[in-house]
């Protein structure tokens, strides 16, 4: 099985940032995880508030730990708000299902980690994962 390299990962954060500009979004982070939620590479853009970082990796972590994107998982707390309140409380506060990170798999269909952002909309977030995400030419999941 391939694993997610720091080459492939800083391609994510770049792209993703570029993305980011080029969609004139607020300051933001984005935050790529291995497929065991260890971070492999992080930034915060300057001007971007202080839980940028802290919120782009537990929306990342949420979405690694779970094998779906953070949308997915916003959809399911609704139907089932104790469970992921369970989630979270058992994740000490790492666990974020809120939309803007997506699973990075390799051409095999293998999850190898999960990106997050934080800083735009959800949507936005979202967008700039997986704009990262192809780039680096790989497989949103």
């Amino acid at each position: 099985m391939s694993r997610l390299t720091l080459a492939q990962a800083n391609k994510i954060v770049e792209a993703g940032l570029a993305k980011a500009r080029e969609m004139k979004i607020k300051p933001l982070a984005v935050a790529v995880l291995d497929d065991a939620g260890h971070v492999k590479s992080l930034q915060r853009e300057d001007a971007a508030s202080m839980f940028r970082n802290d919120i782009a990796i537990g929306k990342a972590w949420a979405a690694v730990g779970m094998g779906a994107s953070s949308r997915t998982l916003l959809g399911r707390a609704k139907e089932n708000p104790q469970f992921f309140g369970a989630l979270a409380a058992t994740a000490q506060g790492k666990f974020l299902p809120q939309t803007g990170a997506v699973l990075i798999k390799d051409k095999d269909g293998n999850v190898l980690g999960a990106a997050g952002a934080s800083g735009g909309t959800g949507d936005e977030d979202e967008a700039v994962c997986i704009a990262g995400i192809e780039a680096a030419g790989l497989v949103v999941g």
